[in-house]
C-alpha cells in the first residue's frame, strides 16, 4: 500500500538487461506507480526530456553511455538536476558507491536486493521528493506573498508619501490664506483711511476749479480795464509768465481732479474685494464687479518691460442685478483674469507671438497678433453667461481634463498653488448653483465661462 501523496509517481527504470527490467517491474506493479523504461543512456535522456519522472532507477554497467554519465549529463543540466536518481547495479565496491554518490545519486542499491528492503527505499525517495515539491511551491508562494507585501508597502509608502505632501502644500496654503487674511484686514484698513483723505482732496479740488475760475474771470477783466498797467506790475507779470498760467492752471486742476476720482474708484474696489465675505446673497451688478477687478489688475494690463502692454475687449451685455454672493464671484473673475494673464505672459516668455509688431517694433495701436482678453456677457436662456478668454496658445486635452483638480498646476514652482480653479468651480457650482467649463484646445486660446442662473434656486 503506497502513501496517498506519491501516488500515480512516474518511475523511469533505465537498464540495457531485459531480465532486469521484467524483474524490477514484477516488483513494481502493485504500486499503482506509472512505470517507464529505457535500455541506454541516450534513449533515458529523451524521454526525461520530454516527460519528466518522479524517481529514475538507473543501471551503472551499459554499453555506450554508462549510467555514471548519464547520471552526470541530468544533474549538469538546470532543468533536469532536481530528479532524483537512484543506482541500482552489480557493482558493490566503496569507490563505485562513492563516485555515485559524488554525482548527486541519492541511494545506490546492489544487485541482488531485497523485494521489501528496495520497495521500501523507493517509497522513501518518491516521499522525499514529494515533500521537495510541496517546500518549493510553498517557498515560490511565500516569496510571492514576500513580493506583494513589499509591492503593498511600496504603494502604501508612496501613498502615505503623497499625501504627506499635499498635507503640507495645504498646509503652506493655509498659511497663505491666513497671511492674506491679515493682508485683507490691513488693506481694508488703509483703504479707508485713503478713501477719506481722497474723499477730502477730491472735494477741495472741485471748491478749487469753482474759486480759480471766477479769479481768472477777474484777472482777465483787469487786462481789459487797465491794458497799461505800471511798470512794477507788468513786471511781475512777465515775471510769472501771467498768461500761460491762465491756461495751464485749469488744466492742472482738472488733471488732479482725474488722477483722483480714478484714485479713488481704485481705493474703493480695493475696499469692496478686501471687505468679509456674506452670508447672504444679494442683487449684484456684475459689470461693476468685473471691472472693479480690472481696475485692480490695470498694473499687469497695462504692461512693463519685457511685456507688451495687453488689450482688453469689453463685450457687455444688457444684464439686470443678480442675486449672488458678490464678493465670492469677484474673487472668481479675480482668479481667472490672474490665470488668463499669466497664461498670456507665459506665452510671450515662449515667443507665442514671435512674428508679432508689438516684438518687432511696429505701433503699439497694432495688437490684433498680440496678447489680447476678451470679456463677454450675454443673457442665454435662463441663466447669465460669462465668457473670460484670451488668444494664448491653448492647453492639451491632458491639462483640460485635470485642470480644475487641487493641487494640479501648471505654472511653474512658487508661482501657483494649484487651488486657484478648484476654489473657483467650488464657488460656481456648490455656493451659486452655477457651471463653471473651460474651453480649449492647443494653438486656439482659453475660454472660461461662466453661467449663473438669472433667479437664485428657492
Amino acid at each position: 500500500m503506497t502513501d496517498a501523496g506519491i501516488q500515480g509517481s512516474r518511475i523511469l527504470i533505465v537498464d540495457d538487461s531485459p531480465n532486469n527490467l521484467k524483474v524490477l517491474c514484477d516488483v513494481l506493479e502493485q504500486t499503482g506507480w506509472e512505470i517507464r523504461v529505457a535500455t541506454d543512456g541516450e534513449s533515458a535522456l529523451q524521454q526525461v526530456a520530454y516527460s519528466q519522472p518522479d524517481l529514475i532507477l538507473l543501471d551503472v554497467m551499459m554499453p555506450g553511455m554508462d549510467g555514471l554519465e548519464t547520471c552526470r549529463r541530468l544533474k549538469a543540466d538546470p532543468a533536469l538536476q532536481k530528479i532524483p536518481v537512484m543506482f541500482i547495479t552489480a557493482l558493490a565496491d566503496v569507490r563505485d558507491k562513492a563516485e555515485g554518490y559524488s554525482l548527486g545519486a541519492v541511494d545506490y542499491i546492489t544487485k541482488p536486493f531485497d523485494r521489501n528492503d528496495i520497495l521500501a527505499r523507493i517509497q522513501t525517495q518518491l516521499k522525499i521528493a514529494h515533500l521537495n515539491r510541496q517546500i518549493q511551491a510553498q517557498n515560490a508562494e511565500l516569496q510571492q506573498l514576500q513580493q506583494d507585501l513589499e509591492q503593498r508597502v511600496l504603494d502604501r509608502t508612496a501613498q502615505l508619501a503623497t499625501t504627506l505632501q499635499e498635507l503640507q502644500q495645504r498646509q503652506m496654503s493655509l498659511l497663505d490664506a491666513e497671511k492674506l487674511f491679515a493682508m485683507g484686514a490691513l488693506v481694508a484698513g488703509l483703504a479707508y483711511e485713503m478713501d477719506m483723505s481722497l474723499g477730502a482732496i477730491t472735494t477741495n479740488l472741485d471748491h478749487t476749479s469753482n474759486y480759480i475760475r471766477p479769479l481768472i474771470a477777474l484777472l482777465r477783466l483787469y487786462q481789459t480795464c487797465y491794458p497799461n498797467p505800471d511798470r512794477q506790475i507788468s513786471q511781475k507779470q512777465a515775471d510769472m509768465n501771467l498768461s500761460d498760467l491762465i491756461m495751464d492752471l485749469p488744466r492742472v486742476v482738472a488733471t488732479m481732479t482725474r488722477s483722483s476720482e480714478r484714485l479713488t474708484k481704485l481705493v474703493r474696489s480695493i475696499r469692496q474685494f478686501s471687505q468679509p465675505a456674506s452670508n447672504l446673497a444679494q442683487p449684484v451688478d456684475l459689470h461693476e464687479g468685473l471691472d472693479g477687478v480690472l481696475l485692480l489688475l490695470a498694473h499687469r494690463l497695462k504692461g512693463k518691460p519685457p511685456y507688451p502692454s495687453i488689450q482688453v475687449v469689453k463685450e457687455y451685455g444688457s444684464l439686470p442685478p443678480i442675486v449672488c454672493y458678490g464678493d465670492a464671484i469677484n474673487q472668481v473673475f479675480l482668479n481667472l483674469l490672474v490665470n488668463a494673464l499669466d497664461a498670456l505672459e507665459d506665452a510671450w516668455d515662449q515667443g507665442y507671438w514671435a512674428d508679432s509688431p508689438l516684438r518687432s517694433g511696429g505701433r503699439e495701436g497694432e495688437r490684433k497678433s498680440g496678447p489680447t482678453l476678451t470679456i463677454q456677457t450675454q443673457i442665454r436662456g435662463n441663466h447669465v453667461l460669462v465668457s473670460i478668454a484670451n488668444n494664448g496658445p491653448g492647453m492639451s486635452a491632458e491639462a483640460r481634463a485635470n485642470l480644475f483638480q487641487p493641487m494640479f498646476t501648471t505654472k511653474p514652482i512658487g508661482k501657483g498653488t494649484g487651488l486657484g480653479l478648484s476654489l473657483s468651480r467650488r464657488i460656481v457650482e456648490e455656493k451659486q448653483g452655477g457651471v463653471l467649463r473651460c474651453l480649449s484646445d492647443p494653438d486656439q486660446g482659453t475660454e472660461f465661462q461662466i453661467e449663473l442662473p438669472l433667479q437664485p434656486a428657492v
